[in-house]
């Protein structure tokens, strides 16, 4: 059984259909198709439901999907193990990340840390904070950053840095550069992010210690991604809660305004996440020392 070709249907299998797996996997569609179709005569079933737009497994597809991840898992800790048994620092370090971070910090983390090992090749990837950690799980991932913990005794988490979630408002609105009471929070339109999201998570905790309820907003629009909100921000179409992290371009170039809201402290800590039945490999600990170094001298009282 050709191990390419279980890549491919798990590349299908995670990112929902095959132009997106041919495009993760740098091949052509109709390869990714082939592949498929060369793997279900090896193994004389079919694996994917093709009768709807959307690709489905099959009962059978979803049992070679769990051993598929493991068995490439198992490769890419081999190919890891023999390239760090070197005296260079070489290999391929993969890092999964929930969105805050795997949009503003990991990528200049992981890019300074390839310039430093330029035979290093580094991987990110940006997914919820609960399929990070079943990645990891899974060990289909050696580490991740993730904006929550979910206490598991095959996981081991460690405090990675601090982000305050902040205000965001229009660069002339009469909130911009002032700390406003909650009674002026309640008048104000106000622009959420989604339920779930992390950001939203940390607001709704510390807006219900404060004994403010959703429903003495006047919430105007609920998006899901900070991007979308800070556009929306800028339009003037309200006022949202983002995190600092996700707007420091925004508040150096003066197109963005922030403001203190009195009574509250918001905070999202993250986590580095890992196996805890394996030590981490010398890659992951060459980039988590890199990281601390980095981080204490752009972030200072910021890391965790």
């Amino acid at each position: 059984m050709d191990l390419r070709h279980l890549r491919t249907l798990a590349e299908i299998a995670d990112r929902g259909s095959f132009s997106a797996a041919a495009e993760a996997l740098g091949i052509s569609q109709p390869a990714v198709s082939q592949q498929v179709r060369t793997l279900e005569r090896e193994l004389g079933e079919p694996l994917i439901d093709r009768r709807g737009r959307r690709v489905v497994l099959t009962a059978r597809g979803e049992l070679v999907h769990r051993y598929a991840r493991r068995t490439l898992a198992l490769r890419d800790e081999f190919e890891r193990d023999f390239a760090e048994a070197g005296d260079e620092l070489a290999g391929h370090l993969v890092v999964g990340s929930s969105t805050g971070l795997g949009e503003h910090v990991l990528p200049l983390l992981l890019g300074s840390f390839h310039e430093q090992h330029p035979t290093v090749s580094v991987t990110l990837r940006v997914e919820s904070t609960v399929e990070i950690i079943d990645h990891v799980l899974e060990r289909d991932l050696e580490l991740g950053v993730v904006g929550a913990v979910r206490p598991h005794r095959a996981l081991v988490y460690d405090p990675f840095l601090e982000d305050k979630i902040i205000l965001a408002v229009p660069a002339q609105h009469r909130f911009a550069g002032r700390s406003i009471a909650l009674d002026e929070l309640r008048a104000e339109p106000l622009i959420l992010m989604q339920s779930g999201a992390g950001v939203r998570t940390v607001i709704d905790e510390e807006l219900r210690r404060a004994g403010v309820r959703q429903r003495d907003l006047r919430v105007a629009m609920e998006l899901g991604l900070q991007e979308s909100a800070k556009a929306a921000v800028e339009a003037g179409y309200g006022v949202s809660f983002l995190s600092s992290l996700a707007v420091e371009r925004e508040l150096r170039l003066g197109t963005l305004g922030v403001a203190e809201v009195e009574g509250i402290d918001p905070v999202r800590h993250f986590s580095t996440v890992r196996p805890a039945t394996r030590a981490p490999g010398r890659l992951v600990e060459a980039f988590l020392s890199w990281c601390r170094m980095k981080l204490a001298a752009d972030f200072g009282s910021k890391l965790g």
